[in-house]
């Protein structure tokens, strides 16, 4: 992004590890390149690469702004969904120490370069969204849960109600923050009428009566299942 006061609309994505503060300096250097590693993961596997995203990271996560042509459906379902199976696998396979386990928020909005970071509403309103109390809760209270996710309201309603998006939008709840006087609406990810959305996208049609994305595969059911009902072995 140039830092010439131009807006721009774009989306972005604030990811935070839980627990951070409470593992030592090795744990906390380990979780960073493990959250790395999935994060670059679940971006090729959507096309895309960490590389060409602005990012403005700190030692618990990162504020990242996505390239103008990126489409959000991918990001918004099939890169969540990745991202889920990979913690697990590293969580699964882990030789000891405190499971890996994320907040992770998406919001598309306008925003101008600045000399501290994106500057405007829309990384605020991410970054409220994934300090919400709901998204703690959730994953504070399922312990078997690797990823909290929500999405804005808007981005809910321009991208995961169109069908274009892996994750059914029955599987969302929506939520209301509050936060230094002001309010802040999205939609997090419970798994609620999950089984239900997931097992009939494959059936249903987009705009004008075509598919608007392929049907998940076995493979990719039983990852959303496990994301929204995760269970570890």
């Amino acid at each position: 992004m140039n830092g010439n006061g131009l807006l721009v609309y774009r989306l972005l994505l604030a990811v935070d590890i839980q627990g951070y503060s409470k593992r030592d300096t090795r744990e906390q250097l380990q979780a960073q390149h493990l959250l790395t590693r999935a994060l670059d993961r679940a971006a090729r596997a959507v096309g895309l690469e960490r590389a060409g995203w602005d990012k403005q990271v700190g030692g618990d996560g990162e504020l990242a702004t996505l390239p103008e042509d990126v489409d959000p459906a991918p990001v918004a379902g099939d890169f969540v969904i990745t991202l889920a199976a990979e913690l697990r696998g590293l969580n699964r396979d882990r030789d000891g120490g405190p499971a890996l386990r994320v907040r992770l928020a998406l919001h598309h909005g306008t925003m101008t370069a600045g000399p501290f970071g994106p500057a405007g509403d829309a990384p605020i309103v991410v970054q409220r969204l994934l300090d919400s109390a709901p998204l703690r809760r959730l994953l504070a209270d399922d312990p078997d849960r690797d990823v909290a996710y929500v999405v804005s309201e808007s981005l809910y309603g321009d991208v995961v109600q169109t069908g274009f998006c892996a994750l059914p939008p029955a599987a969302f709840q929506p939520i209301k923050v509050s936060a230094k006087g002001a309010v802040f609406r999205g939609h997090m990810l419970t798994g609620e009428a999950a089984s239900r959305g997931a097992a009939g996208r494959g059936e249903r049609d987009g705009p004008g009566g075509h598919s608007p994305a392929p049907p998940i595969s076995g493979a990719r059911v039983l990852d959303f299942a496990r994301l929204v009902t995760p269970q570890r072995a």
